[in-house]
């Protein structure tokens, strides 16, 4: 078992105007999860990209637009979705406050191809 208390866990910024808070990783202990939560400003969110598993996002505050594929829905407070592996996603804050989000994905290491870039993205990498 290992507990993990949350207090002292880092926060940094992941782009302009957007915190990430890493909750569960490979770097934590995390062998099948990766779970991370997010603070953005109006306006701001994550580009499309896509990642080779599945990932639950979900709406803690605030108010944003997710794109899943070609489908496009407004999530508030206590909102999931469910993006299926290998399909192109993204959200942005919608709301004019600070959006809050959680992201659960079922690998421990964050890894995302983005949309504009032939660059792949790699985070928490033991």
């Amino acid at each position: 078992m290992l507990v993990q208390e949350h207090e002292t866990d880092a926060t940094e910024a992941w782009r302009d105007g957007v915190m990430t808070k890493m909750r569960a990783s490979a770097l934590t202990g995390a062998r099948q999860l990766c779970i991370f939560e997010q603070w953005c400003e109006p306006g701001l969110g994550a580009p499309t990209h896509l990642q080779a598993v599945e990932e639950v996002l979900e709406v803690v505050s605030g108010q944003a637009d997710v794109w899943v594929g070609d489908e496009i829905t407004s999530a508030g407070p206590n909102v999931s979705v469910l993006v299926p592996a290998g399909v192109l996603h993204g959200f942005k804050n919608t709301g004019e406050g600070i959006l809050h989000v959680r992201a659960t994905l079922a690998a421990p290491i964050f890894e995302a191809s983005y949309e504009n870039s032939t660059d792949l993205s790699r985070r928490y990498v033991p």
